[in-house]
């Protein structure tokens, strides 16, 4: 396994789905499951030095909707309405699925690759990578779609 922290291995990670969200019939949660570590093991071969990734023991991934992840981005950033991905340093990230499900459509993509495309930016955030500037932005679109494409196909 990949360096992690100080003891050597990579965190655990874990994924749930928020109590107060449905996802759509025929959601595939197993194939999401299945590609968390692999994406994991991707990220932690490109973590910067000190990011959070390489001291965290767990991460939880949660699934939520809009209106969750609304409150947390007002809440925590004060930046009103929903977004795709939140992160925080100590591990959590959470993923609107809702969200996800309009930018699948609009990057032809299924709900299930969408949603693991949030997967890993939220993990590549863990791993020191920022998006705020253009130059930034592009440097970790380039990563996470180079990753996804991987941890997808080995699905």
């Amino acid at each position: 396994m990949t360096p992690g922290r100080a003891g050597g291995s990579a965190p655990r990670i874990q994924l749930y789905l928020h109590p107060d969200h449905l996802l759509p019939e025929g959601f595939g949660f197993g194939s999401l499951e299945k590609i968390c570590m692999p994406a994991l093991d991707e990220v932690m071969g490109v973590a910067r030095d000190g990011s959070p990734l390489r001291s965290l023991e767990e991460i939880e991934i949660t699934l939520v909707s809009d209106a969750v992840i609304a409150d947390v981005h007002a809440e925590f950033m004060q930046i009103d309405g929903p977004t795709d991905v939140i992160t925080f340093d100590h591990g959590e990230i959470l993923i609107s699925t809702d969200t996800a499900a309009l930018q699948a459509v609009e990057n032809q993509n299924s709900l299930e690759k969408e949603t693991a495309t949030y997967i890993v930016h939220g993990l590549l955030h863990l791993a020191g990578y920022a998006d705020k500037a253009p130059e930034d932005f592009d440097q970790m679109a380039e990563l996470q779609q180079s990753i996804v494409d991987r941890v997808w196909l080995a699905a």
